[in-house]
């Protein structure tokens, strides 16, 4: 049974995005995003998504809207919905997310935005087929 103390895991994890568990219909990522630094702007056209702040401060774009988001505070994204984090804060914007279905390569780890885009652009992220 995949268990996980998500506050400490989130807290630890100094990657941009670790998938930390992949099921056939949802997926759980951890990212940290650092000051200054954001998830830029996207759309998953069959993809649900829920962000989940477990510390840092920054601002939720979803489609059209903004908002300031911190610890404790959630996100609904729904499918086809332009969004973007950005990090407005002094400290790592730290979350957690869930895509469903899997939006990842399944055990995926990059560490910066960079390297996270190269392995979507490349076809290395593609979620596993099911």
């Amino acid at each position: 049974m995949p268990h996980f103390s998500i506050d400490f895991v989130a807290e630890q994890s100094a990657d941009f995005r670790q998938v930390l568990w992949t099921g056939v219909h949802a997926q759980l990522v951890i990212m940290t995003i650092p000051p200054g630094g954001e998830i830029g702007a996207e759309t998953h056209e069959h993809t649900d998504q829920i962000l989940t702040f477990v510390s840092g401060a920054g601002e939720a774009d979803v489609a059209g809207e903004t908002k300031p988001v911190g610890a404790g505070d959630l996100v609904a994204v729904a499918a086809g919905a332009l969004h973007n984090v950005r990090n407005t804060g002094v400290n790592p914007l730290v979350l957690y997310t869930v895509y469903a279905p899997p939006q990842h390569a399944e055990g995926a780890v990059h560490a910066t935005k960079a390297e996270a885009d190269v392995a979507e652009e490349s076809g290395q992220d593609e979620p596993p087929a099911r």
